[in-house]
């Protein structure tokens, strides 16, 4: 999970591109960049370890030159904290000079090393597969050129092959010294990409791709619609729009851990407002809470902030029984799920939660998240609660027992640091602590997400098990847990 946006401006774009990482830095706090291009083609380019306010001085904004740009926000994938090596943008000076961002995770990345390698001979400096997704992407577009000149028909017959070769989940956005801006998707379309407009003073157009449609909103871009899965869409620096499907077989398949927390709630993907989807989570929640849960047995219902403060009110809503903030969270901690390592997950809990005892005491509460990955935090909060005086912790998840690797760019690889992997429910509740313990039902899940939308399917496969590319097998599973391990 990252957070990815580009612009092509009518002027100086460093600053824009900066507010629009403070608004997704929800999405990634492990490392950011930022990347612009003059229209002679230079590149400028500052990344760092960090938050976005830690890691640009008034010296690198000042020295990001160009009305054309692209930044990112990144936490890593491999359950370790990131080099600085491995901090996005990516670039290549050939052809003609490429920088690319990326938000997702290749699963062939064994078979496109070897290939860059030995076929391509390109080289890599780092295990990051966006470097592999740029070079596969410089490699193709070398090969697409007709000319000394590069026009959008060429742009596109290069995406076409890169889909051809990649495989996994992948939005990105790249620069492409003194043509343009190119974004795409997989074909699956599985992680988000957005594009908005806005017009300039001279009559011309102003574009901004990503990842999250609260990016346009805020700067003043009108939401022109989602990219489609396997599209490509190339702004000149005219600001001229041109697009194009480049995929075979493209089917829409977004991540529903997305709308169960990635996302901001006041943002809209694939036509789905994700707050008005957590909303619905928590009507159907209710309904498999009264079903599993003595009556009587629930005083009061209290969200684990933020995210999973809609469904909850939803739940006391539609049982009747009194919502009440029972957490106090400090805000200038990070999110624990995108925490690198269990041990920093578990101190960060009561560093970012502190539980008020007045709301606690004498009174048998029912704590609403929005999941339960490793069990790390929802074990600390439910102690939390005893601590402060509960009577009785019963314990839900807006989501599903997540039981299976997510190998398409959220920190899932391996199925043993799952608490539900190989457990039972009523098992899952004792390694927890709860005295009573519901989850989602899946199917209830994707009826939440889904309704009023055009979509007709997700990818739920950290729920299901059911991989939508299609090449996700057993072997590639123990591989990445076995690169965990290593």
């Amino acid at each position: 999970m990252c957070g990815i946006v580009g612009m092509v401006g009518q002027g100086p774009v460093n600053q824009e591109i900066y507010d629009s990482l403070l608004l997704l830095q929800h999405r990634g706090q492990d490392s950011t960049g930022i990347a612009t291009a003059e229209a002679s083609g230079v590149f400028h380019l500052h990344k760092a370890r960090g938050q976005v306010r830690e890691a640009f001085r008034t010296r690198d904004m000042r020295s990001l030159l160009g009305e054309i740009g692209l930044g990112h926000c990144r936490y890593a994938t491999k359950g370790t904290a990131s080099s600085e090596e491995e901090a996005q943008p990516f670039y290549v000076n050939a052809p003609y000079g490429i920088v690319l961002v990326h938000n997702g995770n290749l699963t062939n990345t064994r078979e496109l090393t070897d290939e860059l390698f030995h076929k391509d001979r390109r080289h890599l400096n780092t295990s990051s597969d966006t470097e592999l997704l740029v070079n596969v992407l410089a490699y193709e577009l070398q090969a697409s050129m007709a000319g000394l000149e590069l026009d959008p028909e060429q742009v596109f017959q290069a995406v076409s092959r890169v889909h051809q070769r990649v495989e996994g989940s992948y939005a990105a956005i790249a620069l492409i010294a003194g043509y343009g801006l190119l974004a795409f998707r997989d074909p699956f379309g599985i992680r988000p990409l957005i594009i908005g407009t806005r017009p300039a003073a001279d009559g011309k157009y102003e574009w901004v791709v990503a990842s999250e449609s609260l990016v346009m909103e805020n700067a003043g871009f009108e939401i022109v619609r989602d990219v489609m899965p396997g599209e490509a869409v190339f702004i000149d620096l005219d600001g001229h729009l041109h697009t194009k499907q480049c995929a075979d077989d493209p089917k829409l398949v977004p991540c529903s851990f997305e709308y169960v927390y990635l996302a901001r709630p006041d943002s809209i993907m694939n036509g789905v407002s994700v707050y008005e989807a957590r909303l619905r989570m928590g009507e159907r929640l209710a309904d498999t809470i009264a079903k599993y849960t003595p009556a009587g047995t629930i005083d009061v219902v209290m969200p684990i902030p933020d995210s999973s403060r809609p469904a909850a009110m939803q739940v006391a809503r539609k049982l009747g029984i009194e919502y009440r903030e029972g957490f106090y969270k400090n805000r200038y901690v990070g999110r624990t799920f995108i925490m690198p390592g269990q041990a920093v997950r578990k101190k960060s809990v009561r560093q970012k939660l502190n539980a008020m005892s007045s709301e606690f005491k004498g009174k048998n509460v029912l704590l609403i998240d929005d999941s339960i990955v490793r069990g790390t935090t929802s074990r600390e909060i439910i102690q939390m609660a005893r601590d402060a005086g509960a009577k009785s912790v019963t314990f839900a998840s807006a989501a599903p027992p997540v039981r299976y690797p997510h190998v398409y760019g959220i920190n899932m690889p391996s199925r043993q640091e799952l608490v539900a992997h190989g457990r039972t429910i009523p098992e899952i509740a004792v390694e927890l602590g709860c005295d009573y313990l519901v989850y989602q039902e899946v199917e209830d899940l994707k009826a939440a997400i889904l309704e009023g939308s055009d979509l007709d399917d997700l990818d739920m496969s950290c729920f299901d098990g059911r991989y939508v590319t299609g090449t996700v097998t057993e072997e590639y599973l123990a591989w990445v847990e076995g690169s965990q391990e290593s």
